[in-house]
C-alpha cells in the first residue's frame, strides 16, 4: 500500500475516532443535565409534599381549634409551630386568620402582618402549593385550611421550606452524578479506541490495486449502457468489454485478459487501432456485416491513473432502425396525449370506456374490446373472479368481426388471458392466437371464427384503480397489421391506465348518485293516501348531474278535503335532500293544525330562517337555504281550492272543456326571506277539472324562456279533457324534457270530482239547549236514508255533546254538517274561536267527560278555525257492509 494511502486511512479512521468520541461526550454532557433535571424535579416535589404534610398535619393537630378561639391564639400557637418546623425539616410554619394575618412565624416581628401568598383556594377548602418570595427569601410553601367541626374553615396554616435549602439537595447530587458520567465517558473512550483500531485494521487489509480494478470496473460499465466500450491497458490487454461491445463485435467469453494483438477473430483495421493506442474520432471501420464508428482515448496521462485507452463503438447500421423507433415513439406519446384529453369527458362509466376503444383503434389496433365486471356498472364493489363481465365497449375497424358482441354478459375460463389478468392484475401478451388453446376453450367455435377472420393477436390489460379491479381491455390485431410484441405491453397498459381511474370516477359517481336518489325517493311519497276528492297522477324525475330538492305531496284533510303541496329547496346534493325532507315533514305536521294555505307558508318560512340561522352557527359553511312552494286546498263540498304559493310557480287549470289557464296567485317571496305576508287565493273549480303542479325544472331549460316552457305546458295539458291524470303526466314530460334533464322535475296533475249533494245534510241550530233533540232526531232520520243506522246511537251522543258545547260556550250562527263521504263527518260551526280542550274528569267531578266520550267514538276530531269562527268536526268509521 502506497504512503498516501494509508495516511488516507489513518486520517479516516482518526476522523472516526473523534467523531465517536465527540458523540459520547454529547450524550454524557446530555445524560448529566437529564440527571440533575429530574433530580431538581423530584427534590422540588418533594419539598411540596412535605410541606403539605406538615401543614395538614398542623392543622389537624388537637387544640389548634380551642388555641385559635383563646384570647391570645399566638401566645399559645407560637410555641408549637416553632416546636413542629424543627422536628419536621422545614423552614416556617405559619397559622394565619382567614384574612392572611399571621399568628404564628418564626421571625416575630412578623405576627400580625399578612401573609405572603395567596390564600383563596385554601379559604375554598383546597390545599394550595406555590413558590414566592417571602420574608425568609424564595420559598416553597403549602396552604391549607383549618375546618372547625361544622366544617367551616376558621383558619389557615401554611408550611414550607427556603429555595436555597431545595436547591442545596440538588448541588449535593451534582458530584455524585458528574463522578457517574466520567466513568461513563471512560468506558464508552476506551471501547471507540478499540472500534477505531479494528476499522483501521479491516482498512489496511484492502489492496489497492483491487480498490482501483473494481472502482474502474463498476463506472466503466455505468457510464457505457448505450455504446459499446473497450478499456485496453498500456501492454495492449483488453481489460474490460461490456456487452454491447462483446456484441458488436462478437467477442468470445475469454476475450478479457487476452493481448489485442493477437485476436485473429477482428477485423484488421480495427484490430490495427486498439493496438495502435492512437486517438481516433469517429472512424468508421468494417466489423463483418456492421459498419462500426469508432471512437479511442488514452487514459492516465496527467492525472496519476493507469495507463492505457478506452474505446467507445457505435453501430451506424442501426441508425435507421433508431430513426425508425423515434418515430414510432412520437406516435405512441402523440397517442397517450391524445388519450389524456379524450378519454374521461364524462362520469359516466360506459361512456368513457367507449372513448378508450375508439382512441385506440386504428392507431394501436384494428379491434378494442372493453369487459368490466357487471357490478361496475351499478357502482358496486367488483367480484374477485372473471365471471359476470360485461362488455361495454367494441370499436373496431370493420363491423363485421366475429368478437362478442356489446352488452354480452360472459364468464372467462381461468385459462383465458382474461381471466389470469383480472386475477393477477398484470397484463397477458398473446402473439398468436392459433396456438392459444386456453384461450380456444373460453368458445371453441367463435375462437375458430375469430382466427379464420384474420385476427392474430391479443393484448389483455387490466382495469385497475385504487387497487380495485374493474375489468379487461382486449386490444386485437388482423391482418392489417403485424402481431403485437412485448415493448408494447407498456403502451397498452399506459392507455389502460389513463382510463381507468376515470372509469373508477364514474362508477364512484354512480354509486354516490345512486345513494343520493335513494334517500331523495324515501323522502318522498311512497305511495298516495286514499281519499275521494281527487284522481291524482304524478312523477319524480332526477337530474342526471345529482339530487336536488324537489317535493310534492297529497294530504288528506278533515271534511273530505285534500291539500295538494309541490316544493323545491335551492341547489342540489344531500344538503338540498335532506333539507327538503325536513321541510316535506314540517308541512305534514303543520296540515295537522288545519292552518289556511297563507299561515302554513308563514310558519315554514319561519322554519327555513331558523335553519339558515342554525347553519349559520357551525364551523362549515354551508349554503343559505332557499325553497319555493305552492300549498293548495280543495274542498270537494263546495268545488273551492284555496291557494298561496312561495315564490314558486302558479299552477296551471285544465277545464271540462280543455281549456287551460294559469289562474293570477298573488305572489309572495321565496321560503327563508321573512318579514312579508303571504296572500290567499279562492278559485271555484268545475267538477272535472284537472289542476297541474310542478316544480321549475319542469318549464324552465337553459334552450328556452319561461314563457315558452309555460305555453308548451298549456299545449300538453289543453284539448284532452277525459285524459287520465296519469297519460297527462306522461304527455307533459313528453313534450317539455329533453332526455337527461339537468334539474329535477316534480309534477302532480289532479283531476277533481265533487261530492254528491244527496251525501251531504245541513241544518241551522237555534241557540237554544232544546234545539238538541231535534237535531238528534233530523240526524238519525238522515242516518237511516244513508243505510248507516249501525252509526245512530254514536252519531247521538257524539252530536248531543258537540251541539250542546256550541250553545252553552259558542255563540252565533250555529249550524251543523253531515258528511257521508268514506268516513262519517259531523261538523258544527259556531261564531266562537274558543277551541274546547280534552281533559280528563275525576271521579267527584259532574261534568268533563264529553269530549272525552266523542275521542273515544269517533276515529279522530279536531277544531278548524274559519274568519266567521270555529267548526268541531269528528269522523266516524263507516260499517262494513
Amino acid at each position: 500500500m502506497s504512503a498516501a494511502a494509508r495516511k488516507g486511512t489513518r486520517t479516516v479512521a482518526g476522523q472516526m475516532f473523534l467523531m465517536q468520541v465527540t458523540l459520547v461526550v454529547l450524550l454524557v454532557a446530555f445524560a448529566v443535565f437529564a440527571l440533575v433535571l429530574q433530580s431538581e424535579r423530584h427534590t422540588n416535589a418533594e419539598a411540596k409534599r412535605r410541606s403539605v404534610a406538615v401543614a395538614q398535619t398542623f392543622a389537624h393537630s388537637p387544640g389548634v381549634l380551642s388555641a385559635l378561639r383563646s384570647p391570645d391564639p399566638t401566645k399559645i400557637l407560637q410555641p408549637q409551630t416553632e416546636a413542629g418546623r424543627k422536628s419536621a425539616g422545614v423552614d416556617f410554619v405559619v397559622v394565619m386568620n382567614t384574612k392572611g394575618i399571621r399568628y404564628t412565624h418564626p421571625l416575630p416581628d412578623r405576627i400580625g402582618k399578612r401573609f405572603v401568598g395567596k390564600i383563596g383556594p385554601a379559604l375554598r377548602g383546597q390545599v394550595y402549593t406555590e413558590s414566592v418570595h417571602g420574608p425568609l427569601g424564595e420559598e416553597v410553601q403549602a396552604t391549607v385550611p383549618i375546618r372547625d367541626d361544622r366544617g367551616q374553615v376558621v383558619a389557615l396554616v401554611s408550611a414550607g421550606l427556603k429555595v436555597k435549602n431545595v436547591t442545596g439537595l440538588v448541588e449535593r447530587q451534582i458530584p455524585i452524578i458528574l463522578t457517574a458520567g466520567a466513568c461513563a465517558l471512560a468506558a464508552a473512550t476506551a471501547a471507540t479506541v478499540l472500534v477505531s483500531r479494528r476499522l483501521r485494521r479491516q482498512t489496511h487489509s484492502l489492496g489497492p490495486n483491487e480498490m482501483t480494478r473494481m472502482y474502474e470496473h463498476h463506472d466503466a460499465v455505468l457510464h457505457s449502457v448505450r455504446e459499446g466500450v473497450l478499456i485496453v491497458n498500456d501492454e495492449g490487454r483488453l481489460l474490460l468489454a461490456n456487452d454491447e461491445a462483446v456484441r458488436l463485435l462478437e467477442l468470445p467469453a475469454d476475450a478479457e485478459g487476452q493481448l489485442v494483438s493477437r485476436m485473429s477473430y477482428l477485423e484488421p483495421e480495427i484490430m490495427a487501432l486498439l493496438s495502435s493506442g492512437r486517438e481516433a474520432n469517429d472512424e468508421v471501420h468494417p466489423s463483418g456485416s456492421r459498419l462500426l464508428v469508432v471512437n479511442q482515448r488514452s487514459t492516465g496521462r496527467g492525472s496519476g491513473g493507469p495507463e492505457g485507452t478506452v474505446v467507445t463503438l457505435r453501430d451506424s447500421t442501426e441508425l435507421q432502425a433508431v430513426s425508425g423507433r423515434a418515430e414510432i415513439t412520437g406516435e405512441r406519446l402523440k397517442l397517450l396525449y391524445d388519450a389524456g384529453l379524450g378519454i374521461g369527458t364524462t362520469l359516466d362509466v360506459v361512456q368513457t370506456a367507449d372513448e378508450l376503444a375508439r382512441i385506440a383503434v386504428p392507431r394501436f389496433a384494428d379491434f378494442v374490446t372493453v369487459d368490466l365486471a357487471d357490478a361496475v356498472l351499478h357502482g358496486e364493489e367488483p367480484a374477485a373472479t372473471a365471471k359476470g363481465m360485461r362488455r361495454v365497449a367494441v370499436c373496431g375497424i370493420r363491423d363485421d368481426h366475429p368478437l362478442y358482441e356489446k352488452d354480452r354478459l360472459i364468464d372467462f375460463l381461468p385459462s383465458t388471458p382474461q381471466a389470469r389478468g383480472y386475477g393477477t392484475g398484470r397484463s397477458e401478451l398473446v402473439a398468436d392466437l392459433s396456438t392459444a388453446t386456453g384461450w380456444h376453450l373460453q368458445d371453441p367455435e367463435r375462437t375458430e371464427q375469430i382466427v379464420d377472420y384474420g385476427i392474430h393477436s391479443l393484448i389483455a390489460v387490466p382495469i385497475q384503480a385504487r387497487g380495485v379491479m374493474l375489468g379487461m381491455v382486449n386490444f386485437w390485431r388482423s391482418d392489417e397489421h403485424k402481431p403485437f410484441e412485448q415493448e408494447e405491453l407498456s403502451l397498452a397498459e399506459e392507455l389502460v391506465a389513463r382510463a381507468a381511474v376515470s372509469i373508477d370516477n364514474a362508477r364512484r359517481y354512480t354509486r354516490e348518485h345512486a345513494l343520493a336518489v335513494t334517500l331523495q325517493r324515501s323522502l318522498l311519497p311512497q305511495g298516495l293516501p286514499e281519499q275521494s276528492a281527487l284522481d291524482v297522477g304524478y312523477r319524480y324525475l332526477p337530474a342526471q348531474s345529482g339530487v336536488s330538492g324537489d317535493w310534492f305531496d297529497v294530504i288528506p284533510l278533515p271534511g273530505s278535503r285534500v291539500a295538494l303541496v309541490v316544493g323545491d329547496v335551492v341547489g342540489h346534493g344531500l344538503h338540498a335532500a335532506a333539507t327538503m325532507g325536513r321541510l316535506r315533514t314540517a308541512v305534514h305536521n303543520f296540515s295537522t293544525l288545519d292552518l289556511p294555505p297563507d299561515e302554513l307558508l308563514s310558519h315554514l318560512d319561519d322554519l327555513v330562517g331558523r335553519i339558515d340561522q342554525d347553519e349559520a352557527c357551525t364551523d362549515e359553511p354551508a349554503a343559505v337555504v332557499g325553497a319555493t312552494c305552492l300549498y293548495a286546498i280543495y274542498d270537494p263540498t263546495t268545488l273551492r281550492c284555496t291557494m298561496a304559493r312561495a315564490g314558486h310557480l302558479a299552477p296551471a287549470v285544465a277545464d271540462p272543456d280543455g281549456n287551460v289557464t294559469f289562474p293570477d296567485l298573488p305572489p309572495g317571496p321565496p321560503l327563508g326571506l321573512g318579514g312579508m305576508p303571504f296572500q290567499t287565493a279562492e278559485l271555484d273549480i268545475a267538477e272535472g277539472s284537472q289542476l297541474a303542479l310542478y316544480t321549475d325544472g319542469l318549464v324552465e331549460d337553459r334552450t328556452r324562456d319561461l314563457d315558452e316552457g309555460m305555453e308548451l305546458l298549456r299545449k300538453a295539458l289543453a284539448g284532452h279533457p277525459e285524459r287520465a291524470p296519469e297519460d297527462s303526466c306522461r304527455a307533459v314530460l313528453g313534450s317539455l324534457l329533453p332526455e337527461n334533464p339537468t334539474d329535477d322535475v316534480a309534477l302532480l296533475i289532479a283531476r277533481t270530482h265533487a261530492l254528491p249533494p244527496d251525501r251531504i245534510a245541513e241544518w241551522d241550530v237555534p241557540p237554544d239547549p232544546a234545539a238538541v233533540a231535534s237535531v238528534r232526531a233530523n240526524a238519525t232520520g238522515k242516518l237511516d236514508e244513508w243505510g248507516l243506522s249501525e252509526l245512530a246511537f254514536s252519531t247521538e251522543l257524539v252530536l248531543s255533546e258537540l251541539v250542546t258545547n256550541a250553545v252553552r260556550y259558542g255563540c252565533g250562527p250555529i249550524h251543523l254538517r253531515l258528511v257521508h263521504d268514506r268516513t262519517l263527518i259531523c261538523e258544527v260551526t259556531d261564531g266562537s274561536s274558543t277551541s274546547p280542550h280534552l281533559r280528563y274528569a275525576a271521579t267527584t267531578d259532574e261534568g268533563g267527560r264529553g269530549l272525552f266520550l266523542v275521542s273515544q267514538l269517533t276515529e279522530r276530531w279536531g277544531t278548524r278555525y274559519t274568519p266567521q269562527g270555529k267548526v268541531i268536526w269528528a269522523e266516524q268509521a263507516l260499517p262494513d257492509h
